[in-house]
């Protein structure tokens, strides 16, 4: 959890956020998982309030 804060989250609302928060706003969501041959997709509710931190989160932490 602390590497996620400090790789995908630094700059955002969920910076300085307790792990519990960010398990719960961030990791605990609803989304429809496409698994393909070479990727695996996410897809959160159109929705959802922090969908856009999530898809940061995402781009930060791919290689």
């Amino acid at each position: 959890m602390q590497r996620l804060r400090a790789l995908a989250l630094a700059g955002t609302e969920l910076a300085r956020a307790a792990a519990h928060t960010i398990r719960v706003k961030l990791l605990k969501i609803g989304a429809s998982i496409v698994r393909n041959t070479r990727r695996v997709r996410v897809m959160p509710a159109s929705h959802h309030p922090l969908r856009e931190l999530f898809a940061h989160a995402g781009r930060a932490l791919a290689p």
